[in-house]
């Protein structure tokens, strides 16, 4: 049974692990906040990845635009299946360790 999170997103398709509670769609890990969506730098960690996102910073004196990056550590869920180049939106929780404070709950591409 998917729970309902509160955002507009396709739950996922496949079934988590058994005793998967860091899982907002199927565990008790609730979703508040901020949503960010970047693309996926690394993938290396377990159920851990970096996002990143850029942006365009005006810059009045130089009248020029100038790229800005935000990056942060996101959990991933049992039941998603995400790789690096993925573009993913990823949702504020509770703290899940020292650095990570968002879980993946879509991959767009």
């Amino acid at each position: 049974m998917t729970r309902d999170i509160g955002i507009k997103l396709k739950a996922p398709k496949e079934e988590p692990r058994e005793g998967d509670k860091k899982n907002p769609f199927n565990g008790t890990l609730p979703v508040r906040g901020k949503l960010f969506e970047g693309k996926v730098v690394k993938a290396k960690g377990k159920d851990t990845v970096v996002l990143q996102k850029e942006a365009p910073v005006y810059f009045s004196k130089f009248k020029r635009y100038g790229r800005s990056k935000n990056s942060i550590h996101a959990h991933v869920p049992s039941n998603l299946e995400v790789n690096e180049g993925d573009i993913v939106v990823a949702a504020e929780c509770r703290p899940i360790a020292k650095s990570v404070s968002f879980v993946v709950v879509e991959v767009k591409e």
